[in-house]
């Protein structure tokens, strides 16, 4: 079989965007890096090559170790994308072949694959399409941006004016701040809390492309984001948080804006606002800007037990947000990471 694993520090091949299953953001080497270093992850990079040519395939994954759930093989934790890269079926089937041994060599729960084009293959029984990716094309300036909006939109957003909002941009200097309001976010929702180190690896992955926002009130944080720019391709933005105490200034409507300025700024022809499920509160914030959905297809390759064991929806697991959702925020935040990181 042609496929081969990368060493960790080997740089990857370059990837053609119009490949039979695209390049996401998920496939770019810097992401792979950050989560691992910042989760505490082992990497595997699988690539693809017929004999004499360049490579056609590429899949990497994360392999996660946990006391409380067990391991499991992921393309890729955190972010919403990953999966197979290729420009053939045959190299992505291959692909999958060795993925699947890989996750048999490891004894994992599941191989999990976060792509947007499903492939066919008889070892992956499981998918996963009760969510998609909402995107909003971007136009060339603010100002056409604004006249996009409803009136709706732009009613909440003069009212979020009224309340004295300011805003930051930066990265290593405002990580606390930003923290501080994702970590009681977190809580509220009643989800484990990642690590700090997770935010500070993805900004010295992203040096010139990364940012951190943040929405204060006075000298009270009540929002912030985690913005990624990926030049000429989108602007991501794969954390983002505002505290329930303050929705009535419309902090995080206010933010928002901004940040769809920023990408604009930036020269990003597409905002992702990340997945959501269809009909849900946030599918409608995200499509009220304009945000349409995109396909968001995870497979697995189940080994033990059900690929839907540590979904929200869970009874078990409701059970256990609602547990969480009464901790104190800073011990939500002591044992919050040791925990996360072993969740899919």
């Amino acid at each position: 079989m042609p496929v081969r694993q990368l060493s960790a520090n080997e740089p990857w091949p370059v990837l053609t965007k119009s490949s039979l299953y695209p390049a996401l953001a998920g496939h770019q080497q810097s992401w792979l890096g950050a989560i691992c270093r910042g989760l505490k992850h082992k990497p595997f990079v699988l690539t693809h090559q017929t004999a004499d040519g360049p490579v056609d395939g590429i899949l990497p994954l994360a392999f996660i170790q946990g006391r409380l759930f067990g391991e499991f093989l992921v393309s890729l934790p955190y972010i919403n994308t990953g999966g197979v890269w290729a420009t053939t079926d045959h190299a992505a089937r291959e692909l999958v072949s060795a993925a699947c041994q890989l996750a048999d060599e490891l004894d994992v729960r599941f191989l999990e694959l976060r792509h947007e084009i499903p492939v066919a293959h008889q070892l992956l029984t499981v998918n996963r399409e009760d969510k998609v990716h909402m995107r909003l094309d971007l136009p060339s300036s603010e100002q056409e941006l604004d006249k996009s909006f409803k009136s709706k939109l732009r009613s909440q957003l003069k009212k979020s004016q009224e309340h004295e909002l300011s805003i930051q941009w930066g990265q290593h200097a405002l990580l606390s701040k930003f923290y501080k309001v994702f970590a009681i976010n977190m809580r509220d929702l009643g989800t484990p809390v990642f690590s700090r180190k997770l935010f500070e690896q993805v900004l010295n992955a992203f040096p010139e492309n990364s940012e951190v926002c943040v929405v204060s009130q006075g000298t009270r944080a009540i929002a912030a984001g985690l913005l990624i720019h990926l030049p000429g391709e989108r602007t991501e933005v794969p954390s983002a948080s505002s505290l329930r105490s303050y929705n009535w200034t419309g902090a995080n409507m206010w933010m928002y804006r901004h940040m769809l300025g920023r990408a604009i700024e930036r020269g990003s022809p597409i905002f992702d606002f990340g997945r959501s499920s269809e009909g849900s509160g946030t599918f409608k914030f995200k499509a009220q800007w304009g945000a349409k959905p995109y396909p968001a297809v995870w497979q697995y390759y189940v080994r033990k037990g059900k690929a839907e064991d540590l979904r929200p929806g869970n009874e078990s697991n409701q059970k256990l947000i609602r547990i969480w959702q009464k901790l104190p925020v800073a011990l939500s935040r002591l044992i919050g990471p040791s925990i996360v990181r072993g969740i899919p």
